[in-house]
């Protein structure tokens, strides 16, 4: 495959997951509170795959473990949301799916296959470790935003889950900018600023409820 379809697949996942991005915002900007709404996760979920795809493609491990382990929240956001169940049994079971065939297809299949994108030359390890943790924090933050969102029954996005997302970003930011990987980098400077937005949308709402109880 060309590399300027390789890049289209890239940029077009991470203009999905920056619409997320911008419907999440939006809609808080005129709530005045940080929302939920169901059209980031649904947006959410055709990212992930195309991004997941990308990763493939690129030979890149630290994206395609990032996409993994947030995939399944994903869908868990759609099932609080009450859209999971509207959802066609046999698309459910393709997105239920598509994971594990992704991960035994990395495992096992001779053209992207574990021990290559280990190997890759135009990754160093000390590079290829960094990138890991970058993906690892960014994605704790669902990890985070799944356990807040299960103890209280609804899907929700606290706080918690904007800080370490300006983390995570910061850390996946600065290896796009060693690794020359012009996907990452677009779709991570548009998230710095969302997120940064909505810890300011957060500390507005605190300051306006201290006033109201005085």
């Amino acid at each position: 495959m060309s590399q300027n379809l390789i890049y289209a697949v890239g940029f077009l996942a991470q203009l999905l997951f920056s619409a997320r991005q911008l419907s999440q915002w939006i809609s808080s900007e005129r709530a005045g509170r940080i929302l939920s709404p169901l059209l980031f996760w649904q947006l959410s979920i055709l990212a992930s795959f195309l991004l997941m795809l990308y990763g493939f493609l690129r030979h890149d491990l630290a994206i395609i473990l990032g996409q993994l382990v947030t995939y399944g929240i994903y869908i868990r956001n759609l099932y609080y949301h009450g859209f999971w169940a509207k959802i066609p049994l046999p698309l459910r079971l393709f997105c239920l799916l598509f994971p594990g065939a992704a991960t035994i297809w990395l495992l096992t299949g001779s053209s992207y296959d574990l021990q290559q994108l280990l190997a890759n030359e135009a990754i160093s390890t000390p590079l290829l470790l960094w990138g890991i943790a970058g993906q690892f924090v960014f994605t704790f933050r669902f990890v985070y935003q799944w356990w807040y969102s299960e103890k209280r029954h609804e899907s929700l996005l606290p706080i918690g889950f904007w800080a370490i997302s300006i983390t995570g970003s910061a850390m996946v930011l600065s290896y796009a900018i060693v690794r020359r990987d012009p996907v990452l980098f677009v779709g991570q400077s548009f998230g710095l600023f969302v997120y940064s937005r909505n810890v300011l949308l957060w500390l507005r709402q605190r300051q306006a409820h201290r006033r109201e109880l005085q």
